[in-house]
């Protein structure tokens, strides 16, 4: 006689079934929208919050990280828009297009889409609610059987519908702006999606903010869609508060001829996880995938990234560095895919920690999976301190010693930074890692 053992559900597990239940006639979509959620969280309950006995979660086991689900956020009132009006200041020299959501709700008033000729926007809720199946929120791709991913489906109320048509080159960056306002521990949802035709060239950026002593939640998802022949450019930071936990899912569809830069800059968070889940689905395709992780006290940042080379003729290069301070914790989990048709795939991944305390820890673990003979692939994996002997060659000609190290630290995650594309980008970029390095105590 066999029995089935069924996990008992922790606080969290039974808080989220609850909200669901309660809530989900609430949220955006029709009937079909309704089927698709309720399937999504089914998946959930079967598995429940990851934990470290499942391979792809065992750095960052949720089910103990996540003690308590909390409440999903109300709209934003004047007061929390008040308060979430100066997000995205890092980039405020860009002069972006700007999409403003708070607490995981489209706000026009604070946008800005000027000029926006041959691009169409919207929003997610307002998509759901005119359609009857899920295929336009991008609800299918190489994300699906992920247990956050399912979870945002299932809960998802708003986020950006953006489309650029044919042939269009954007000049200014398309900016997301994702902010907390409500002033309070609450969970938000957001969910994008961002098709990019054939032929097509944006810079599209996602920035993620909020207060810090608040331990509110969330968990976002993009899904892109880049076409023949496009070139896009996806630059995402989390600076979330010092007390949140930020997961998000990156679910891409790379078309044939496409180049695609991707980069992952994170600096705020309690626990964050950044999930990629890229395919390269057409032939002859262009990657570079990077990130930098600039960490200090106790915070937990994890990228795990799945590339898919599906189809042949495509190269990758991927470099993501973290730079550890005090008692924080990197994960990096990279893994690349090469299928059997998949010939004449050349791609590469390197991930370097810098610790910077005897107390930070680092986990990295590439991984290559080749069911192809014609391939070019190899990965690799550092960890150290800083060269005592550059920091004294700096030392010996008068530079203090706190200097020289951020002078040192500044050339590390220099590489990195240097793969985005945008100027304007970049350097805003740099000029938050020279600001995180001045704050170091």
């Amino acid at each position: 006689m066999n029995a089935e053992i069924k996990p008992v559900q922790t606080a969290a597990e039974s808080a989220l079934a609850e909200a669901f239940a309660a809530g989900k006639a609430a949220l955006p979509g029709g009937q079909a929208v309704l089927q698709a959620r309720e399937a999504a969280f089914q998946r959930f309950e079967q598995r429940g919050l990851p934990h470290r006995r499942i391979e792809e979660w065992k750095y960052t086991d949720l089910r103990a990280l996540m003690r308590e689900a909390k409440p999903l956020a109300p709209p934003p009132d004047a007061e929390a828009k008040q308060r979430a009006k100066s997000a995205g200041a890092l980039l405020a020299g860009l002069h972006a297009h700007r999409l403003v959501f708070i607490d995981g709700v489209f706000v026009p008033e604070l946008c800005d889409q000027s000029a926006l000729a041959g691009v169409s926007v919207g929003s997610l809720a307002a998509a759901l609610a005119r359609s009857e199946n899920l295929a336009a929120a991008g609800a299918d791709g190489a994300a699906c059987e992920d247990v956050a991913h399912a979870l945002n489906t299932a809960f998802m109320s708003d986020g950006a519908v953006v489309r650029i048509a044919r042939d269009v080159a954007v000049a200014r960056p398309i900016h997301l702006v994702f902010a907390h306002g409500a002033g309070k521990a609450t969970a938000q949802f957001t969910r994008s999606h961002v098709v990019v035709e054939a032929g097509a060239r944006a810079t599209l950026v996602e920035s993620h903010e909020g207060p810090d002593g608040i331990d509110y939640q969330v968990n976002t998802a993009l899904d892109l869609v880049v076409g023949e022949g496009a070139m896009v450019d996806h630059i995402k930071i989390t600076a979330e508060g010092d007390a949140a936990l930020h997961i998000s899912t990156l679910n891409a569809m790379i078309g044939q001829d496409a180049r695609f830069g991707h980069f992952t800059f994170t600096i705020g968070g309690a626990i964050v996880r950044n999930q990629l889940f890229v395919t390269c689905g057409g032939k002859d395709s262009t990657l570079q995938l990077s990130g930098v992780n600039l960490l200090r006290r106790r915070q937990h940042a994890d990228t795990t990234l799945v590339l898919d080379h599906a189809v042949g003729g495509c190269t990758s290069r991927e470099l993501f560095k973290s730079v550890l301070d005090e008692e924080s914790r990197g994960v990096f989990q990279g893994k690349i895919i090469v299928r059997p048709q998949a010939q004449r795939t050349d791609a590469r991944m390197m991930t370097r920690a810098l610790l910077l305390s005897q107390d930070a820890e680092a986990d990295n673990k590439p991984e290559l999976e080749i069911f192809a003979d014609d391939v070019q692939c190899g990965h690799g994996a550092t960890a150290g301190a800083l060269d005592e002997d550059l920091k004294f060659y700096l030392m010996a000609r008068g530079i203090p010693a706190r200097q020289a190290e951020a002078l040192l630290v500044e050339a590390f995650v220099g590489e990195a930074i240097d793969t985005v594309a945008h100027e304007g980008v970049r350097d805003a970029l740099r000029f938050a890692a020279a600001r995180w390095l001045g704050a170091r105590g």
